[in-house]
């Protein structure tokens, strides 16, 4: 029992990790894992903004010879960084709850009168010391630890690769290491400790943007610890000198290893123009304070997911704010600035996974939820047992029914897609396609680190629109642009510009691109079997912004259409692929599903066409067998009757 007090926040992160272990994807699962997995273990740069020190920590645990997949050893790379946060977030609580009397001290700048330096009197401490039993802190700090750890989006970082998860280590660290120093200002003022919290700071920039959500209730404690006068002035000029020599250490990373021309080299930030735009996330700043109606949309939606994260703890960090104002009132007015502002801030990014952005507004409550706790474990009408009991069915309640929205242990689905899309297509195939969420980032993983069908070649329609693609599909296949490379020459003097932010002919940008989109077909048909993935045809195709040469038409092969010459009958492969559909179903896996149904439906309906009805009940029966989710066209329900 000794040991678990002394290392109660070590005992937590460890629990923590061995459930994580029982939800970890064994595979990649949607959006950016196979990007990030595979620009970890081949050490390349990722998409904006290159996350640095995620790739490095990544690539160093990579090369550990474990008996796993590469993507499975990094999955368990991120259930190690959330679990350590929850830890450190422990590790926390128990600290602030230890030194909960400093945080309603009075402004201590002001010097002690003469008067009262004579009595021995200390103007700081003016306030009755408040403390709680050892055990209600303890229990407290873990209730608080494991209320973050089980809530929906924060678990959810832990079940695979994603940048989140080292963000999370990152700024629970950064939250510490600012209330140390804080709260030590008031026994030794040692610039050691403000260091060291800038240290984190940057550190945790490095690996993302987003902390900068913490710097307004990072202000407000400075600030009111020292207010505003030279003296706080110098100190806060050596915390940004530091600051910014670990920035750009490691920043240094992407000019660094872009020279080297890695396969996965996004942006290509070899000088300081792409440096610029890759490091500030260009790209995606259109998306930032678009509108006052999409804020209200995600402000709609962050209160909607709210209750599902925590459930019946959300009341308890509800009474928590008010226990923390009246107890601890600097601390907590640190961590509601700190959610007010990771709210607003967020909101105001018009982007499906928005999420992921709210994850220091959760890590706050559950600092109030801790709190809650303490209240709760105080409550003389209370026994002690029966208040340990109701803490343990609100995290019962709420681990059980986030342990079922999380679990991805089984999610095989993204794997599946891939390889089978893949897999189905002759030798040296080239896939036109913008299915970044469940096929072409996980792509990246399969072909550049498993060496899976590297023979094909993998166009993100989307990325033609970006300077740098160019370069690194070269790399991949130096002869699919050759003969266009005039069209890409005027293409990329014509973006230039809008890259820059400087005037630009829109219109001629667009025929060039639009016109490369067609003769990449008509230079490379002739050689080599070209498929098209059906949102092109579906948007793309009927809005007229993507033609084919002409001569050439559309034909549904399995996943993809194939481009064809003239209007003969073309055969496809047999259905014999797998594809597991995760029960634990989401909006990108009924995507999928969707996608192979359509596709499998318009197959046998060209068989139909073809008069080929027992070929068309093969793909029919595919659908039925493996697709259960999806509802066949009543006109190809009666091809299976027939």
């Amino acid at each position: 029992m000794t040991f678990i007090k002394k290392y109660f926040h070590l005992v937590t992160a460890f629990f923590v990790f061995i459930i994580y272990l029982f939800t970890l994807a064994p595979s990649v699962v949607q959006i950016d894992s196979g990007e990030l997995a595979a620009v970890q273990a081949t050490l390349g740069i990722a998409h904006p903004t290159g996350y640095p020190l995620f790739t490095m920590i990544g690539y160093l645990f990579s090369l550990i010879p474990l008996p796993f997949t590469k993507i499975f050893q990094l999955n368990i790379l991120a259930a190690i960084y959330c679990a350590a946060a929850v830890g450190v977030f422990t590790y926390t609580i128990k600290y602030c709850l230890d030194n909960v009397s400093v945080f309603r001290k009075k402004n201590i700048s002001k010097e002690l009168s003469k008067k009262e330096k004579k009595k021995g009197k200390d103007q700081s401490i003016t306030e009755k010391r408040i403390d709680f039993p050892e055990n209600f802190k303890l229990i407290a700090a873990v209730f608080g630890g494991l209320t973050l750890a089980f809530s929906r989006t924060y678990w959810f970082q832990s079940v695979s690769v994603e940048v989140y998860s080292l963000h999370l280590l990152l700024i629970t660290f950064i939250i510490l290491f600012l209330l140390k120093a804080y709260i030590k200002s008031f026994e030794n003022d040692n610039l050691t400790n403000w260091l060291l919290f800038a240290f984190f700071l940057a550190l945790g920039f490095t690996n993302h943007l987003t902390t900068l959500m913490i710097l307004p209730g990072t202000a407000y404690l400075y600030f009111s610890r020292y207010k505003f006068n030279s003296a706080s002035f110098k100190k806060l000029a050596l915390m940004i000198a530091l600051f910014i020599v670990v920035l750009v250490v490691i920043y240094s990373y992407l000019p660094i290893r872009a020279a080297q021309n890695p396969i996965l080299n996004w942006g290509n930030p070899i000088d300081w123009e792409r440096i610029y735009r890759h490091v500030t996330g260009k790209q995606y700043q259109v998306w930032l304070f678009t509108s006052f109606d999409s804020a209200g949309k995600q402000f709609s939606h962050f209160w909607s997911i709210l209750p599902f994260e925590f459930f019946i703890g959300l009341l308890l960090a509800v009474i928590g704010l008010f226990v923390s104002i009246f107890k601890s009132r600097k601390l907590a007015w640190f961590i509601l600035i700190t959610f007010l502002f990771t709210l607003l801030y967020s909101i105001n990014y018009d982007i499906h996974d928005i999420d992921s952005y709210f994850l220091l507004a959760f890590v706050m409550l559950s600092f109030f939820a801790a709190f809650g706790a303490l209240k709760i474990l105080e409550m003389k009408s209370l026994k002690k047992n029966i208040a340990l009991i109701i803490l343990a069915v609100v995290l019962a309640i709420q681990f059980f029914f986030n342990f079922r929205e999380v679990n991805q242990s089984n999610v095989h689905t993204y794997e599946d897609y891939t390889k089978a899309v893949m897999n189905t297509v002759p030798k040296n195939s080239i896939i036109f396609s913008y299915q970044w969420d469940y096929f072409i980032s996980a792509s990246y993983y399969y072909q550049f680190v498993e060496n899976y069908r590297r023979d094909v070649t993998v166009i993100d329609k989307e990325l033609l629109r970006r300077s740098w693609y160019y370069n690194q599909i070269n790399n991949h296949d130096s002869k699919i642009f050759s003969g266009i490379k005039n069209e890409i020459d005027q293409f990329l003097v014509a973006l230039q510009p809008f890259e820059r932010d400087e005037n630009f002919d829109s219109n001629r940008l667009e025929n060039i691109y639009q016109s490369i989109m067609s003769n990449l077909i008509r230079t490379n048909i002739d050689k080599r079997e070209y498929f098209i993935a059906p949102e092109l045809v579906e948007q793309e195709m009927k809005r007229g912004e993507f033609k084919l040469p002409e001569g050439y038409n559309l034909v549904p092969h399995l996943f993809f259409y194939k481009v064809v010459k003239g209007s003969e009958y073309v055969p496809a492969p047999e259905p014999d692929f797998t594809i597991r559909i995760a029960l634990n179903r989401n909006y990108y896996i009924d995507n999928i599903e969707n996608m192979v149904g359509r596709m499998l439906s318009n197959r046998a309906y060209y068989e139909v066409q073809n008069g080929r009805s027992d070929r068309a009940k093969v793909y029919l029966k595919k659908i039925l067998n493996d697709l259960p989710g999806f509802k066949l066209h009543p006109a190809l329900q009666d091809v299976l009757k027939n």
